[in-house]
Formats: structure tokens, sequence, C-alpha cells
């Protein structure tokens, strides 16, 4: 799924883009957050595992040493014994900025780097730009044919959820 850059979407909805040039997937959103907000949401693992998306799923975090040189892994869980896995490594970790790999281990050999950066718009809003370069054009549509979309959305808005409830 690719759809506009909107900046009047990206409250509600993540702006998701395929990048015409290089494998990449654009992902835009701004949040009612602050940077260390939205920081701790991607990187402590309890909080992490209270939002990923999509909502019918649940996580159970295996492995999380969110630090410059660590790394993650999680079980998506669901219904009826489904299970499927993510793992990747922590490049930076900073208060701004995120570099990591990415890995579903249902497509092994399509490791993405990602690049996740917290914008301060000021009066607590803070907008999040997910850069993900993909292997290879077919990976990175595969990626986006996926349903990856919904994932993200139902993760999004239940950050914005704990972030009203003020559990963020």
């Amino acid at each position: 799924m690719t759809t506009t850059h909107d900046p009047a979407t990206r409250f509600e909805h993540a702006a998701i883009e395929a990048d015409k040039t290089i494998p990449a997937i654009h992902i835009w959103r701004d949040f009612a957050a602050t940077p260390a907000q939205l920081l701790r949401a991607h990187i402590d693992p309890e909080v992490f595992a209270r939002w990923i998306g999509p909502t019918d799923l649940g996580a159970r975090i295996e492995e999380w040493d969110a630090r410059d040189g660590g790394s993650w892994r999680y079980t998506a869980t669901g219904r009826e014994g489904f299970e499927t896995r993510f793992r990747g490594c922590f490049h930076t970790v900073r208060e701004d900025r995120i570099v990591q790999t990415f890995t579903w281990e249902g497509m092994p050999d399509d490791v993405a780097l990602e690049t996740l950066t917290f914008e301060d718009l000021g009066d607590g809003r803070t907008r999040l730009h997910a850069l993900s370069l993909c292997d290879s054009f077919e990976g990175r549509d595969a990626w986006l044919s996926s349903g990856m979309e919904v994932g993200i959305d139902d993760g999004y808005a239940a950050i914005d959820r704990m972030l009203a409830e003020g559990d963020l």
C-alpha cells in the first residue's frame, strides 16, 4: 500500500510511501507526544509489547537490549497458536534517532535497515519518520503488499491511547 504524504492525515493514519529511486519505504506519523515519549515507546520492551500492532496479535519479548550494538527479538502471537517472529540489531540509540535492522523471520533473507527519527514540532508534538531500506525492490514491494499498514496504524493508535491515558 502506498499513501500520499498528506500532512492533514498524519495524526490519524501513518503516511506510507514507496521510494521511487531506491528500495525503501517511508513512514510518517505525527503524535501528541514528546520525542522522549516516542523513544521510550520504541526502546522500553514492556511499553513496546503493549503497542506493537496489529491489535489482534500480542507480543512476547524474547530478547531486548536497546543500546548501540544491542539486539532484539519478539514473537507476535495470536489465536489458535499463531506465532511469527521478528528480530534485529540496534546500531544507534539516541534521544532523536534509532538505527536498527529489521527481519521478519518468515523472509529471513530480506533484512531492512531502519532509521527512525523523532522531530520535535513544539507544543508537545513530535513527527516520527521511519525509513526502511530493503534489500531489493521485490522485497520492498512484498512488505508493502503484506498488509503492514494495518499493524502500523493499529500500533500507532495504541501509542495515542497510551499517551491519552498517561501510560507513556
